[in-house]
């Protein structure tokens, strides 16, 4: 496995046109964004990446370091960094259990809802999953893991715990899988049922749908506990 060492991330993927050689950055990130999704770090070259970006292959250097240093301003653009954000669509204090998994599952469908470019930023997340580079450990750290240990401290808190045991915490990753399956699978669910993911309203039943089952599971592992979801009221 290898390790990315280079220079800080850059802003996000279209921003910064304000002359040519802005342009320029743009567009490498634009064909990293496309190139790294489909192909990974490794498989993807630096002729590759300056080709799709019709720009000279000197031009990676000159912005980004090198092609290391392009991945990483294409993995860690400010829309992979929200975090809190993120965490204030469903851990915020007063919220419904209803309103709590609303939010989180809108966690998964908003990329969706921005299209192409987002699918691939999210692509791109899942290949680092299954071939780290040495970025995947700090995406776990500063995004993975505080979103895991909200939404686990707000299930333990509906399901009457002072902190989240094991068993709230394989609840969660069940939650998070519904979400994830939707990026990783959405090729493959085109493929066997087109409808679901035919525009906007499908993304809104897919949003209504996760509500539904996230809503099962919590209130199963409450059956199994024997517990009262604190009146599924404020968390």
């Amino acid at each position: 496995m290898s390790t990315l060492r280079s220079s800080p991330g850059h802003p996000v993927i279209g921003a910064e046109t304000t002359g040519p050689a802005d342009d320029a950055r743009v567009r490498l990130r634009q064909a990293g964004l496309r190139l790294f999704a489909a192909q990974g770090f490794a498989r993807t070259s630096t002729r590759e990446l300056a080709e799709a970006a019709s720009v000279n292959v000197a031009a990676i250097s000159y912005y980004f370091g090198d092609k290391a240093g392009l991945y990483r301003a294409v993995f860690f653009g400010p829309e992979d960094n929200d975090v809190e954000a993120d965490l204030a669509r469903y851990a915020a204090p007063g919220l419904t259990l209803e309103q709590v998994l609303r939010g989180f599952f809108e966690v998964f469908v908003a990329p969706l809802r921005e299209g192409d470019q987002m699918r691939l930023c999210m692509k791109l997340r899942f290949r680092e999953m299954l071939e780290p580079t040495g970025l995947w450990e700090e995406e776990i750290a500063k995004g993975i893991k505080p979103m895991h240990d909200a939404l686990a401290a707000v299930l333990a808190r509906h399901l009457g715990l002072a902190a989240p045991d094991l068993e709230v915490r394989r609840l969660v990753v069940c939650l998070a899988g519904l979400g994830v399956h939707l990026h990783v699978g959405h090729d493959i669910n085109h493929q066997i049922a087109p409808a679901l993911n035919a525009g906007p309203a499908a993304l809104d039943d897919w949003a209504d749908a996760l509500l539904r089952y996230g809503l099962a599971l919590v209130r199963a592992e409450a059956a199994r506990r024997g517990v009262a979801l604190a009146g599924e009221g404020a968390a």
